[in-house]
């Protein structure tokens, strides 16, 4: 493939060129499974290029860390090489969270049986507003105390550092629950009509019910950012 704007040649389908400083793609979608992934390059709602790579995974211990980590360090080299603006993902969580680890873009959720039709139908929608205030600022609402200590603390900073999420509210605690859980666990709900989910928080027979105000206008993209919170809590070992 030649770059769309200069016709320079391009080591690979829709990545930029450092001829004209132009990028070829302004969206990658990623399919992430634990022995195979494929980054898909789009440029105004066409499909440019898609790269296959594959692992062969080893069973836990240092060798599994390294392979792990560099199956992820593949993925998103090719994902640089593109620069895009916005990067969707899907897939096995382990690998999402590894590639997570390597880039500094926001992750955004797509769902479904194809998931690059599915960004590709969704072209064209108003993206997601991005909030960018410090966590402990997204704190508002009546009720200063929290669950659980400085774990009910971690989780509520884990869901305000989230880029979509407006406000983070604490509600009651009600301490008549079952007691048999053991240690602070946290979930985020199914999204309202406005986008707008609760997160759960419970330690031991006290549960909390946290309202999360979203950029999601809707159920469908408040599900986008509710399956990235518990993704989050799940990577900071507090998912319920």
């Amino acid at each position: 493939m030649d770059c769309r704007h200069c016709a320079s040649p391009l080591d690979r389908p829709g990545d930029y060129c450092l001829v004209c400083r132009s990028r070829n793609a302004d969206t990658a979608v990623l399919e992430l499974d634990r022995e195979r992934a494929t980054v898909t390059a789009i440029a105004d709602g066409e499909v440019v290029g898609a790269r296959t790579i594959t692992t062969t995974p080893e069973e836990g211990g240092e060798d599994g860390v390294i392979e792990l980590r560099n199956f992820a360090g593949l993925i998103a080299d090719d994902v640089r090489r593109k620069r895009p603006e916005e990067v969707y993902v899907t897939g096995d969580r382990e690998v999402v969270d590894a590639v997570r680890g390597q880039l500094h873009y926001p992750f955004y959720r797509v769902e479904g049986d194809d998931p690059v039709e599915r960004v590709i139908e969704r072209r064209g929608e108003p993206a997601l507003e991005v909030v960018d205030t410090a966590p402990e600022e997204k704190l508002g609402g009546s009720h200063s105390t929290l669950v659980g200590g400085r774990e009910g603390q971690r989780a509520i900073r884990t869901a305000a550092a989230h880029p979509h999420v407006k406000k983070v509210i604490p509600g009651p605690i009600d301490a008549g629950g079952s007691g048999s859980r053991t240690g602070v666990r946290a979930k985020a709900t199914r999204a309202d009509e406005h986008g707008n989910v609760r997160l759960l928080i419970r330690d031991g027979s006290s549960v909390q019910e946290n309202r999360i105000v979203t950029t999601a206008g809707d159920r469908e993209l408040g599900e986008h950012v509710r399956a990235d919170l518990n993704d989050a809590l799940a990577e900071a070992d507090l998912r319920d």
